[in-house]
């Protein structure tokens, strides 16, 4: 299947929209109902549902499929995606994505419109302009047991982290990523490393490290570049092995990774590998996505090209194995797009406060 794979969208969609109401800080059902409101003005069928609970995204992903949903719309962050994924695997149901999560590094790596306090007036509505505008690639998924994930899996250290923050929902919605900030400095304090062994592609060796990093994405958080040369459908995945046995190791290994440096650090492993496997001397901690599904051992695989997905049209060209040398003009298509989209919501809201305004003299008339 051609990673550009566009439905026709001057036919009606029939799409579902799946909803974590406690993702993200802020109370979207305004937003969500003006989505909504936009999607159906293109004449597309919108069923709206809301999760419950852990599990309910791949519920109601699966029953989009079964039902013959051309789309399922993950409207949450980068963990309610992930679960949304797993219930699309190798179907032809679209995964679309509005952003309102925490994190949201998905929608970070490919460019997706988000809210954000530098940018209040971005709003779940430009989000949805690329679901009718953008284009469908067919990207790979990382696998663990029966669960799929889009970015990365996460063992040792991290996902220690992420086991600790994620039953404090509240106190998560409430600071946001600083929530993982204060939960790595309290957690580091007794930090030690593991004997484990990792086996990549049938090759073993043992090492003590402070955790690992299976990547099927560029970026590991907002704005930090973990994978700069891993490409979403080549069928790999970026296997990263941080190794050491305390704090001061993994200090070096944060400072490392944040000014982009890792790659030249001799304690820093990295591999490329349809497969990998992890079996520790004591149980470590795993996450998918963010999210804790449980410990090790842990066998991980790529699926490849096994979900399609929609993208905006200025996304990065260097995400795809067939994204072109020509990065000048990758760059220049990406800004005219970006320009044409702003153009357009400016023309909207000018409409919309001419309708105010002539509502106001209609009323003082």
């Amino acid at each position: 299947m051609d990673r550009r794979d566009a439905p026709r969208y001057s036919e009606a969609m029939k799409a579902m929209m799946i909803y974590n109401p406690v993702a993200g800080q802020r109370d979207m059902a305004d937003e969500l109902r003006q989505v909504i409101a936009y999607l159906e003005g293109q004449r597309w069928e919108v069923t709206l549902r809301r999760t419950l609970g852990p599990g309910d995204a791949t519920t109601y992903a699966r029953e989009a499929v079964v039902h013959g949903f051309d789309m399922a719309i993950a409207v949450g962050g980068d963990g309610t995606l992930g679960q949304v994924a797993t219930g699309l695997a190798g179907s032809r149901c679209i995964l679309g994505v509005l952003p309102v999560g925490t994190g949201n590094v998905w929608a970070h790596m490919l460019g997706l419109p988000q809210w954000s306090p530098l940018s209040p007036r971005t709003t779940l509505l430009d989000a949805a302009r690329v679901l009718v505008e953008g284009e469908v690639h067919a990207v790979d998924l990382g696998m663990a047991g029966d669960r799929y994930f889009m970015l990365w899996a996460g063992i040792g250290f991290d996902a220690q982290v992420t086991r600790g923050v994620e039953p404090h929902r509240e106190i998560r919605r409430s600071l946001g990523n600083l929530t993982y900030v204060i939960a790595t400095i309290a957690l580091s304090l007794g930090l030690r490393g593991t004997r484990v062994t990792v086996t990549i592609d049938g090759r073993s060796m043992r090492q003590r490290l402070i955790m690992a990093v299976v990547s099927n994405a560029q970026l590991y958080g907002p704005t930090v570049r973990l994978a700069p040369q891993a490409q979403i459908d080549d069928g790999e995945l970026d296997v990263y092995l941080f190794k050491g046995d305390n704090l001061l190791d993994g200090v070096r290994h944060l400072a490392s990774v944040l000014v982009g440096r890792h790659h030249r650090n001799p304690k820093v492993a990295i591999y490329r590998a349809r497969h990998v496997a992890l079996h520790a001397a004591r149980p470590l901690p795993v996450h998918l996505d963010g999210e804790p599904i449980g410990y090790t051992p842990v066998s991980i695989s790529v699926a490849p090209r096994a979900l399609r997905v929609i993208v905006p049209s200025w996304a990065s060209g260097s995400l795809f194995t067939d994204g072109g040398g020509a990065e000048e003009a990758s760059l220049a298509r990406r800004i005219a797009e970006r320009l044409r989209a702003q153009r357009e919501r400016w023309h909207e809201e000018a409409e919309r406060l001419q309708q105010d305004w002539e509502r106001v003299i209609g009323r003082s008339g």
